[in-house]
């Protein structure tokens, strides 16, 4: 077995325990929502993340295989890690994030067939004890503070189901004036051998902070 598919094998196996037991996830705290969507305002947390070729599915084999490898020791410290939930996934984009006033497609937001995964980090780690990276790929980053408007599904990762839910999340937002920020986010729950049903799926856009919400929400 060569080392790459012994990290896959590793990474899999450690998603297959964590779905019998609490795996930490950023802390948030839910502060709105409707039938459509739930609002949530995010602590910052720290991410391990790498930009790869091809859309959110096709790059998602490559992706993991870089980032298992950071978390299972592949550091300079030789650090084996936890796995924590979600993995992330976004159109790589690049520039300043902007408002978005009209569709925004993975074309025009983002470096053309590159995504950008990531992998949350423990919460006792900080940028000054997270180990460093032996893959130079992979960037170390704090998620800053952000409210962000979350659509929750559930079923097999394919790209029509996650472009029906992106879709009726952007939808539900411009229906109450709310204004999203940059890409959407997809995070992914669960092992890829997990029930289609019993998947935790999550869609997810930045909202242009709280009072966008809630002059929103006094109008309807």
């Amino acid at each position: 077995m060569n080392r790459q598919t012994s990290l896959v094998s590793a990474l899999i196996l450690v998603f297959l325990s964590a779905s019998a037991m609490a795996i930490e996830e950023p802390d948030y705290a839910v502060v709105g929502g409707n039938e459509e969507f739930e609002i949530r305002r995010y602590d910052p947390y720290l991410v391990a993340e790498v930009d790869v070729d091809g859309n959110i599915d096709e790059a998602g084999d490559r992706a993991f295989r870089i980032l298992a490898g950071y978390i299972f020791g592949d550091n300079t410290s030789s650090t084996r890690m936890e796995m924590t939930a979600p993995v992330e996934s976004r159109p790589a984009t690049k520039g300043e994030k902007m408002a978005m006033t009209a569709p925004v497609t993975a074309t025009n937001a983002s470096d053309e067939g590159k995504s950008t995964y990531a992998f949350v980090m423990e919460r006792k780690y900080t940028m000054d004890t997270l180990p460093v990276p032996n893959d130079k790929r992979i960037r170390l980053r704090q998620v800053p503070e952000r409210t962000m408007a979350v659509r929750r599904y559930s079923g097999r990762w394919t790209e029509d189901k996650y472009e029906q839910n992106k879709e009726a999340l952007r939808e539900a937002l411009s229906a109450l004036g709310i204004q999203a920020i940059g890409a959407p986010v997809l995070a992914r729950y669960n092992s890829p051998f997990s029930l289609p049903f019993m998947r935790r799926n999550e869609v997810m856009y930045e909202i242009a902070g709280l009072d966008s919400y809630r002059a929103a929400h006094r109008d309807h």
